[in-house]
């Protein structure tokens, strides 16, 4: 269940609530009249099923609610009550299947923010990921995959793709460019360092290195890794099950790619720069591609769902 919490222009609550009346899958409906002091309004509480939150929300927000009152969500893990099973079993589909578009938008625009944290993630990470191939070390790449910020913005590409939204995809694909290529020149400053104090060496670049050389030697598997790991993810997302992201994060090569591109750049090994260039630019691609696939069947079969909730509405 979502609870919604909303401020309403006095004038506009009657309309509000006639909306949330007849809106399948919603119970609980408190109203607090002049409650509200910052805006000035009524307070208006419901608790609405996951699968017909979408709905309800982007009809308060054409109802402009957002701009003149407020409309704040939250998901709420236990509901106890009957009233509550009853709105869940009228609201048409499955709530682990709903798409909060809204909330999918802001989620992404949010995790595709360039700040200092985020850099400081993605340099960490790809540092890691650096000690990890210099080592033929596994349990380091994992790490360093998991540590890696980059799935955010690939999100936030796919998700504005879909949403035809122009400046979530500028700001997206800043986040990834920008946060890679810093990371990247910071890697082969602390690889330069590290071989200042012989801690890293030729021979190391040079060594078979069985446990990551498939860092710097793609493939076409490479693609469908990162294409399945972009499903996962995608629908992690919107299904608010963010457990699942550790599993992407572990599956895709992106962050020890990086890493080996700016290490073996640093030692003049051109062929292993261009392999891992080549490694990243595959899992971006694949997963940018699968996270808007995605989405696109999402958004299909929510219409499908809404118009036989229309019809089967119009046959009563």
């Amino acid at each position: 269940m979502l609870h919604l919490r909303l401020i309403v222009p006095a004038d506009r609550t009657d309309e509000v609530l006639h909306l949330i009346g007849h809106t399948v899958g919603t119970t609980h409906l408190v109203v607090m009249p002049g409650a509200a002091r910052d805006p000035q309004g009524d307070v208006v509480m419901c608790d609405v099923a996951r699968e017909a939150g979408d709905d309800l929300i982007g009809a308060l927000r054409g109802l402009g609610i957002d701009r003149s009152g407020s409309i704040a969500v939250e998901n709420t893990d236990l509901t106890l009550s009957a009233y509550a099973d009853k709105a869940e079993a009228d609201a048409p589909g499955e709530g682990s299947d709903a798409v909060l578009w809204e909330e999918l938008t802001r989620a992404t625009d949010e995790e595709s923010t360039f700040s200092v944290t985020y850099v400081a993630f993605m340099a960490v990470a790809t540092m890691l990921a650096a000690c990890g191939v210099m080592l033929d070390n596994a349990i380091l790449i994992v790490g360093a995959m998991a540590v890696g910020p980059d799935f955010g913005p690939l999100a936030g590409i796919s998700t504005a793709l879909v949403q035809r939204a122009p400046r979530l995809v500028g700001r997206s694909l800043w986040a990834l460019t920008g946060g890679f290529a810093i990371a990247m020149v910071l890697t082969a400053g602390f690889a330069w360092l590290m071989n200042a104090f012989g801690l890293f060496t030729m021979h190391m670049v040079e060594a078979a290195r069985p446990n990551t050389a498939f860092i710097w030697q793609p493939d076409w598997m490479s693609f469908v890794v990162a294409f399945l790991a972009g499903i996962a993810g995608t629908l992690s997302l919107t299904s608010a099950k963010s457990g699942a992201l550790i599993g992407v994060a572990i599956s895709v090569t992106t962050v020890p790619a990086a890493a080996n591109a700016a290490v073996a750049f640093n030692y003049g090994d051109y062929s292993q720069t261009w392999g891992s260039v080549s490694q990243l630019l595959a899992n971006l691609g694949g997963i940018v591609l699968a996270g808007t696939l995605t989405l696109l069947v999402q958004k299909a079969l929510l219409s499908v769902r809404r118009r036989r909730a229309l019809e089967h509405a119009g046959a009563h």
